[in-house]
């Protein structure tokens, strides 16, 4: 919603209630005040159940959070919101999407009730021009951001949008928009992918969900070779992933987990650090490696 139309509908409103809500557009649209760049992050997400559970990955968040500034809003990248396009979502509140099934109540009972931004919305939209992109007053918070944002900043008091991953695109068409990102750096934007860089379910051993140690040698072979580029600062292997050999097809079977992890690398300035965390493998297929930039 844009201030013009947002004043149109207060003119229909009473005059108290029209001075509460100019309050709350005021603080929505406000600007974002340029800020020292800030930290990038790719989250392994893992199971939704880690939004609830105590574990040792639960724990590497609350660690990173501890650690970074306090932003001006989140915008976050998830593998769990798909699209024909790239879209934001632009509402003032966007709802808690429990986007899975078969879990605990407990699960689908958690609200994370961040504010959205509409102003971070539109300047994405505005500063993006390799194609054009859509606001979204539908979809919300899924449980790529949400589960591992409220391990960050479990107050929700940080404004936060989600950006689609359009489908339709290759790997590098998505690195290369994610470049254009930048500028929100310093505008105090925690920009946020969320996803696994290891991830085939259909190889997962459902037996060994538990065993936070096991990996088969293909998913080995291939987080160690995606930890290697990453350091090295190295993307063109990692953007180009289908031509690294067979144990990167098998971590990699669809690219949506995946490219959560280029849209981070994309943003690295040269030579700046960057650390590894949450760096083990789960049930043989999927790694909870995250990645900390700046």
């Amino acid at each position: 919603m844009t201030r013009k139309h947002f004043l149109q509908l207060l003119a229909t409103l009473p005059f108290t209630t029209v001075a509460m809500k100019l309050r709350d557009v005021n603080a929505l649209l406000e600007p974002l005040r340029p800020t020292a760049p800030m930290p990038v992050l790719f989250l392994g997400h893992g199971s939704p159940m880690n939004a609830i559970e105590e574990n040792e990955f639960v724990a590497g968040f609350r660690r990173i959070g501890s650690q970074l500034p306090r932003p001006n809003a989140i915008l976050c990248v998830s593998a769990h919101w798909e699209t024909r396009g790239t879209w934001v979502t632009a509402m003032e509140k966007p709802r808690t999407i429990h986007d899975f099934g078969g879990f605990p109540k407990a699960l689908y009972e958690v609200q994370y009730p961040a504010p959205g931004s509409p102003t971070l919305a539109q300047e994405t939209a505005q500063l993006i021009q390799k194609t054009s992109v859509g606001l979204d007053y539908q979809w919300g918070l899924d449980h790529g951001a949400w589960s591992v944002i409220k391990h960050l900043f479990p107050k929700a008091d940080v404004p936060v949008i989600q950006m689609s991953l359009d489908y339709t695109q290759p790997p590098r068409w998505h690195y290369e928009l994610a470049q254009e990102l930048a500028a929100l750096r310093q505008k105090g934007v925690l920009i946020v992918g969320s996803g696994n860089m290891v991830h085939n379910l259909r190889l997962v051993a459902w037996d060994r969900l538990n065993d936070t140690g096991f990996a088969y040698d293909w998913a080995t072979e291939a987080s160690e070779k995606m930890k290697q580029y990453i350091r090295s600062g190295d993307a063109q292997p990692l953007i180009n992933y289908a031509a690294q050999g067979k144990a990167f097809q098998l971590a990699i079977p669809t690219p949506e987990h995946y490219l959560p992890l280029l849209y981070a690398l994309a943003l690295r300035h040269k030579d700046e650090p960057v650390e590894l965390f949450n760096d083990r493998p789960v049930a043989g297929a999927l790694t909870m490696t995250s990645v900390k930039i700046g």
